[in-house]
């Protein structure tokens, strides 16, 4: 399944401006939707330190290593030696596959869960559910988060592991971490957010991450941050946080 947040029109004849792409400017880009329904994902082989683009088009997909949009830009992905990528803060599929009927892909889903974490069978239920709707919740306006709660030790890292690997490009972020890189991760990344909401109770960040979940939920609640120009004149800038969590 795949799931894209950001609309492009794609040059209807990639071959034409071929000979310019020296000149284009290289546009950074994670997932894309175009105006002809082409949907654009990025990948990740670890094994060959290597990322690249998956485009599915007219009921079929190829692999691609950047996509004209004009004769002046050209999506591509994001290096491998990305950090973020680099480090697994970012988990992106390595390439498409297909996954038979829907029942067959939620049994398949369940049964990993079932094999790591002890839940009850109705959250193992949920939790499958929810892994399904975070690859498909741009389709949506609103949307829930999944929270689990437990005493010390009892697995609720192991959850978030378990469950976040298969979310739609999880976004792991530890108790360490400030919150300034987390909203700027959900802007450019659009993935599922995984973050234990119990390194934060002490924090002096917790106040931050709430206005991150608070937000997220909906679209249209950007975070607002306050940043200046070359020329050091205010210009705020919005900060896309919507998209699924566990925490």
């Amino acid at each position: 399944m795949l799931s894209t947040v950001t609309r492009h029109n794609m040059d209807p004849n990639p071959d034409k401006i071929s000979e310019s792409v020296k000149t284009q400017k290289p546009v950074p880009t994670v997932s894309a939707v175009f105006d002809d329904g082409a949907i654009l994902e990025m990948i990740y082989r670890p094994g060959e330190k290597r990322t690249a683009f998956v485009l599915w088009k007219d009921g079929e997909w190829q692999f691609e290593a950047g996509v004209n949009i004009n004769p002046f830009s050209r999506l591509v992905p994001y290096s491998p030696n990305n950090n973020l990528i680099k480090n697994e803060v970012v988990l992106l599929p390595s390439e498409p596959e297909e996954y038979g009927s829907e029942e067959a892909l939620l049994s398949e889903i369940q049964s990993f869960i079932h094999r790591y974490v002890d839940v009850s069978p109705l959250f193992e239920k949920i939790a499958s559910y929810y892994v399904l709707f975070s690859w498909v919740h741009d389709g949506f306006n609103e949307l829930p988060y999944l929270r689990v709660r437990g005493d010390p030790g009892s697995g609720k890292t192991r959850f978030l592991l378990t469950i976040g690997a298969l979310c739609y490009k999880p976004i792991f972020a530890s108790g360490a971490s400030t919150v300034s890189p987390i909203f700027r991760m959900l802007d450019s990344f659009h993935g599922t957010l995984i973050v234990d909401e119990g390194d934060f109770r002490f924090s002096d960040e917790k106040a931050e991450v709430v206005k991150i979940l608070n937000n997220g939920n909906v679209k249209g609640f950007p975070v607002l941050r306050s940043e200046s120009n070359g020329k050091k004149e205010f210009n705020p800038r919005a900060y896309h946080v919507f998209g699924p969590k566990l925490v």
